[in-house]
């Protein structure tokens, strides 16, 4: 009997869904896409109606030939790429190279990989949505119309790597707020605060001024009106002081106020990717790494693999009537009824147009706890788990209720206020508080850390009465300057483009890693800072390319790319109406646009002129600008940084005994004989202090790369003597049971190695069993 065909995207996935399915089904992967738009040429017949001319990727040809061999066999074939434009498009790209009769190709898809829902999919296939794929097309050609033709001119003009139509604004709003930042001009001001205490206790608590003579007191950063004063120099912070402590200081009113503190909504691709990064201090790439294999599954021991998290590219907030029951039944058995709302929460996105038969980033099984898959999960994946998991539970929970008391104290002409908030009842808040402390920030600013000081200050507040009389300890003027505003993290950058319509949740990723990549912009302490490069470019797009950067312009092209996904525009026409003004500009800005040369702050050796950042095929290097009088050049490293000149090392030649110099090459620093005659080469091998345990071999067990950049250690004679002493696990160098750096059994090589389950200490022969975890020193003998 012949086997259905499913083919999904990753061999991760297809494990998983194997695993699932069971005899009756084979399950292969693409590997992502097979299919795309030339590589060397624009690949879209514009005057053919913009008709694309895609080709199979070469290294895909293989994967096609091995899916169409399977899909001629099989009774059935399940395209299962990921619920979203991308994966709809990959299906209708495997369906045209497949060439198989409609009723046997079949579209699935899934939120999450489980039995319920890969079973329920297969029992519910569907035709491949023309409208996704026509919003993906249309996305990837105006994609290429843009990059493929402003691309070339800026590589003539400015060295530039190439432009994208979303990255290109993204490096805009980062450069504008580097203008920002060193246009800005600091503003004095003053903050005034009272230390009080009631009148027979040692125990002091801090109020800020918070009026003075009527008028409210800001801070320099905040708008100014009309009832509203900045307390702008010292001489004027100085008299009110002066004044002010010879007053009586007198409670003139003290108010509560209940208030519910609602949960936030599960998370979407862009809060998944803002939290991790400031509270686990992720970068967004790696987010998505982690939550792409929490979805595409983890191996759990007898379980074999298994999803615990739905699809993480979403911009929905849905929550499927299942997993809310389950949610519902888990809180109220571990919390109490108390912990769950009076009705189950809904959550929508307003002004959003979004995808809602997806749902939001939720675990698979919410009674899965992160601590049941503690020892299960790698330390990272256990972080990123554990955040998604509490933030979908405390989604489901009641609401906390805050008492807040706010003390209002008159002394003359002042007026200070103090507040301090209590939970009467912590509701979601038992799951999930991330509070100011935990956040792992680059540049908190200002106004975050002096609210956190506050809070402090405020939770001594005494329960006052209205009438009471206060004794001040102190009266405590501080100044400061207004800040500028922060620099981007990638974690504000993906918020701002959000905030601002541009690109969509799945793209986030690409186009940040894409202008660090292009030394666009470079991160710098977790921020994003433009590069001279980035400047350059930026300056030469907003100049003759002003709408394909204008964030309005790009956030109503994305409006447009939505509408052809809801069938209201034509994809072919969209790109009719942008191509023509387009077409204009270009030949505009070939015309008119100059030749920029970016200047570094080194100066040429050879004769004191500046030297320009240029780039070849091979990256970019320092060229003199007098070329071509002057042809000095500089090499660059990776970052962009003068190659170092060579530095001296103890080791010899072996061939010929000269000594040898550290010497930086295209892959970075190596070993260079200095004898002309010889120029022998070696890698530059990390040493561990391990003698080799081959007896009479005399080396050293050192890091190593193999041919495929894996890390391994292995003898510093590995490849001469015939010694083959080599180990995927680091020596063990600081001595193990009884001591010894070898097996207490056989005598062979301890290793290190970091495991799922601990870090341990074992033996490095396949035939012994000995092994100690570091942690709690359980031997395996």
């Amino acid at each position: 009997m012949a086997k259905s065909l499913v083919i999904v995207e990753s061999p991760a996935k297809a494990n998983t869904i194997s695993k699932i399915l069971g005899k009756d089904f084979q399950v292969k992967a693409s590997a992502g896409h097979v299919r795309d738009l030339p590589k060397n040429k624009l690949g879209v017949n514009v005057r053919k109606n913009f008709e694309p001319q895609y080709e199979i990727l070469k290294d895909k040809e293989k994967t096609v030939k091995e899916l169409k061999e399977a899909a001629s066999v099989a009774d059935k074939v399940y395209l299962a790429p990921d619920p979203d434009r991308e994966g709809e498009a990959i299906a209708w790209h495997l369906s045209e190279i497949l060439e198989l009769p409609d009723k046997k190709l079949l579209r699935i898809e899934f939120n999450e990989i489980t039995k319920d829902a890969v079973l329920a999919a297969i029992k519910a296939p569907r035709r491949i949505d023309k409208k996704l794929v026509d919003a993906q097309q249309a996305r990837r050609l105006l994609d290429r119309l843009v990059g493929y033709k402003i691309s070339p001119l800026l590589w003539r003009k400015v060295n530039g790597r190439s432009a994208g139509r979303v990255q290109s604004v993204a490096v805009r709003l980062i450069c504008e707020r580097e203008a920002e930042i060193e246009s800005f001009e600091p503003q004095e001001y003053w903050q005034i605060k009272a230390e009080l205490s009631r009148s027979r206790s040692k125990t002091f608590f801090t109020a800020p001024l918070s009026k003075w003579q009527g008028k409210r007191v800001i801070a320099a950063s905040e708008k100014s009106t009309a009832q509203s004063m900045i307390i702008d120099s010292k001489k004027l912070a100085d008299e009110i002081v002066k004044k002010t402590e010879k007053q009586d200081f007198k409670v003139s009113a003290v108010n509560e106020k209940s208030s519910q503190r609602q949960p936030q909504a599960p998370f979407i691709t862009s809060t998944l990717q803002r939290e991790a990064s400031t509270f686990l201090g992720y970068p967004v790439k790696k987010t998505m790494q982690i939550a792409q294999k929490l979805y595409e599954g983890i191996e759990l021991g007898a379980e074999g693999p298994t999803g615990l998290i739905t699809y993480m590219r979403t911009d929905s907030t849905r929550v499927a009537q299942q997993a809310q029951d389950e949610a519902k039944k888990f809180i109220i058995s571990r919390y109490g009824k108390e912990y769950y709302p009076e009705k189950p929460r809904v959550y929508t996105r307003k002004g959003k147009s979004v995808q809602d038969a997806h749902e939001a980033i939720r675990p698979t099984y919410p009674d899965r706890t992160p601590e049941s898959l503690r020892h299960e999960l790698k330390p990272d994946e256990y972080k990123l788990y554990k955040l998604i998991w509490e933030r979908f539970m405390a989604s489901q929970m009641a609401s906390a209720e805050i008492l807040t008391r706010t003390v209002e104290i008159g002394a003359g002409d002042a007026l200070f206020r103090a507040s301090a908030s209590e939970k009467k009842f912590p509701g979601f808040t038992i799951v999930y508080d991330r509070s100011a402390k935990e956040v792992i920030t680059d540049s908190a600013s200002e106004k975050q850390v002096e609210e956190g000081e506050d809070d402090e200050e405020a939770s001594n507040l005494p329960d006052l009465k209205k009438g009471e009389e206060l004794k001040l300890k102190d009266i405590l003027p501080s100044q400061h300057f207004t800040q500028p505003p922060p620099r981007y993290s990638e974690a504000s950058m993906i918020k701002t483009l959000e905030e601002l319509n541009i690109g969509r949740p799945s793209t986030y990723t690409a186009t940040i890693s894409t202008i660090v990549d292009r030394k666009y912009v470079e991160r710098v302490q977790k921020t994003l800072i433009p590069t001279k490069l980035g400047q350059a470019v930026n300056a030469l797009l907003v100049e003759h390319f002003g709408n394909i950067v204008d964030v309005g312009f790009t956030a109503e092209m994305e409006a447009k790319l939505d509408q052809v996904e809801e069938d209201k525009v034509d994809w072919r026409g969209m790109l009719k109406a942008f191509h023509q003004p387009f077409a204009e500009t270009l030949k505009k800005a070939e015309e008119n646009m100059n030749k920029v040369l970016i200047l570094s702050d080194q100066l040429c050796p050879a004769c004191g002129q500046a030297m320009a950042i240029r780039s070849s095929r091979y990256g970019q290097f320092l060229g003199c600008v007098g070329y071509p009088e002057c042809t000095t050049k500089i090499a660059l490293t990776k970052d962009g940084k003068p190659v170092p000149e060579d530095r001296p090392s103890d080791e010899l030649c072996t061939t010929c005994g000269s000594s040898m110099v550290i010497h930086y090459g295209r892959y970075g620093d190596y070993l260079l004989c200095t004898a002309e005659s010889c120029q022998e080469k070696r890698p530059i091998l990390k040493k561990t202090g391990v003698e080799c345990p081959r007896k009479g071999c005399g080396g050293h067990i050192v890091e190593k790369k193999s041919r495929h950049g894996k890390v391994f250690w292995g003898c510093s004679n590995y490849g001469a003597n015939e010694c083959t002493s080599a180990y995927w696990y680091p020596p063990l160098t600081g001595g193990g049971p009884k001591g010894s750096n070898f097996c207490p059994k056989c005598n062979s090589l301890l290793v290190y190695k970091t495991l799922k389950r601990g870090d341990q200490i074992a033996c490095s022969a396949k035939e012994c069993d000995f092994a100690q975890l570091t942690v709690g020193q359980e031997t395996h003998a």
